[in-house]
């Protein structure tokens, strides 16, 4: 049987993600010293994990309503209320997902006909350009440079505005680089949009993970909420990678398109994760900034020690990685990862992977203990001291 006359097209020409590629060669390593995987090191919170036995010992394995649990819905509202300073209606504004990607995924369905365009800035988390490809959209990349810190400016932006631009995904706090747009920063982006039928759709996962200022969304801004999607979710900031949910709130005659989605795809979010991010939103405010502050001190370590060992780093303001240079190696990203892998057992992911622009440039993940950190970045200088 001929499986690639059988198989999608689309599906056969997608590339499998670079991440992921780098962790399964990690993971066949003997004593490998792994910086590879963007997943918190901590323990999901305790008052969290009590309610998720409480709720299995009484039995709520049901499923929940298609959108989420209505008490978890307006704890997404009260919590976008009390963050990005926006209302939305829990009961047709708000969409529990499985996980952020989910909400992503739903998302750009829910816009996307053949041949729209959807703005990619790169580098960026590795699901964006696919999914939209996937959708029969045109995935536009809006490549961004280390000289600007790796933000969006409008003088990157306006060149790839088209009559097909239907909309552009935001991701800030970023993967891969860490960096941040403040609202100055942003405001300069929605002063492009407005007027326009551009929808933003505005990954904000990493968003209680700033260090410094507090996260600004660009949906707060005046007349961008209307043509904004809000994407958030739990993996990051709460440590409930496994638990698989996320949100996304976004203006009604959106949302029920985006539902309806999600009915077809997934029924709902796992019933169990649901009840538990309720005491996740409204009891471990406190959890998350001993996280984050731990987050910080790894975060000036591991800047500190690249600069220091020649790998170019400028100091991320969000999220839990690094974007070093690797350019004064002589070396291509794939190069570097696949030597520090060979000769020092140590695993990172390789720029490209996140688009073409970030070639010559790696990703570090800082989501591990100091001790670990520390010996992976002494045998990262051992590596570029040999070569």
């Amino acid at each position: 049987m001929d499986y690639t006359r059988i198989l999608s097209k689309k599906s056969q020409i997608m590339k499998p993600s670079g991440i992921r590629k780098f962790f399964d060669i990690a993971a066949g390593v003997p004593d490998i010293i792994s910086l590879s995987v963007g997943e918190p090191d901590f323990d999901t919170p305790w008052l969290i994990r009590r309610d998720a036995i409480r709720v299995l010992e009484e039995g709520k394995t049901a499923y929940t309503s298609n959108a989420g649990l209505f008490p978890l819905r307006k704890a997404v509202s009260d919590y976008f209320k009390r963050t990005i300073h926006n209302e939305y209606n829990p009961e047709n504004e708000i969409i529990i997902t499985v996980g952020g990607s989910e909400a992503i995924d739903i998302a750009v369905r829910a816009l996307v006909n053949p041949d729209d365009e959807v703005i990619v800035p790169q580098p960026c988390f590795v699901s964006y350009a696919p999914i939209v490809e996937l959708t029969g959209g045109v995935a536009v990349t809006a490549a961004t440079y280390a000289e600007n810190e790796f933000k969006l400016t409008p003088e990157i932006l306006k060149p790839l505005i088209t009559p097909k631009t239907k909309a552009i995904i935001l991701s800030y706090p970023s993967n891969p680089t860490g960096a941040v747009m403040r609202k100055h920063e942003l405001e300069a982006i929605a002063e492009i949009l407005r007027g326009t039928d551009i929808i933003i759709i505005s990954d904000e996962i990493y968003s209680e993970l700033t260090y410094g200022e507090p996260h600004v969304s660009i949906a707060e801004l005046p007349g961008m909420k209307e043509r904004t999607i809000v994407v958030n979710g739990f993996s990051k900031a709460f440590a409930m990678t496994g638990w698989r949910l996320g949100f996304c709130a976004a203006p009604a005659p959106i949302s029920e398109q985006i539902l309806k989605i999600h009915q077809y795809a997934i029924m709902c979010s796992p019933t169990i994760s649901q009840h538990a991010a309720v005491v996740a939103l409204n009891d471990c405010v406190n959890e998350v900034a001993e996280m984050v502050s731990e987050y910080d001190m790894r975060r000036r370590l591991v800047v500190e020690s690249l600069n220091r060992i020649g790998l170019s780093c400028f100091t991320p303001e969000g999220a839990f990685y690094v974007f070093p240079s690797v350019k004064k190696s002589g070396l291509s990203s794939q190069e570097f990862c696949k030597c520090l892998i060979n000769e020092k057992k140590v695993a990172v992911v390789p720029g490209d992977a996140f688009g073409e622009c970030g070639d010559g440039f790696i990703r570090i993940s800082y989501a591990y203990s100091i001790k670990h950190l520390t010996i992976a970045i002494k045998r990262i200088e051992e590596f570029i001291n040999e070569i």
